[in-house]
């Protein structure tokens, strides 16, 4: 389980990255999280719909209520160009993290 402090860190780069694969909404984006970190990093809707709607008002993503066919109206998110630009400075600032710990580790990266 990652900590707190780095769930924080990543929530707006997961999050672009996630949505760069096409819209979404909320709680689908808390299940690809788990799924993807093998349960790992876990995302409460209280922590991520704050991250939502400050991205939203950054222009990073925007959204539209729709019907799902269950019949519940749900919120989809989808990347706006200011989102890509931000996704791609994002991911160079963690790769430049994660060459940094490889040199430091000498190895790959792996869990213990």
């Amino acid at each position: 389980m990652l900590s707190k402090e780095l769930v924080a860190a990543s929530t707006t780069t997961l999050v672009l990255s996630i949505l760069s694969e096409g819209e979404d909404y909320g709680y689908a984006l808390i299940q690809r999280v788990n799924e993807l970190s093998g349960g790992d990093v876990q995302w409460s809707e209280g922590m991520l719909y704050p991250v939502l709607h400050w991205m939203e008002k950054e222009d990073l993503i925007e959204s539209e209520w729709r019907e799902a066919e269950t019949g519940h109206r749900r919120k989809y998110y989808r990347l706006r160009k200011e989102g890509r630009k931000a996704l791609h400075a994002e991911k160079a600032q963690w790769m430049a993290v994660h060459n940094l710990l490889t040199k430091l580790w000498k190895t790959q990266p792996h869990l213990t």
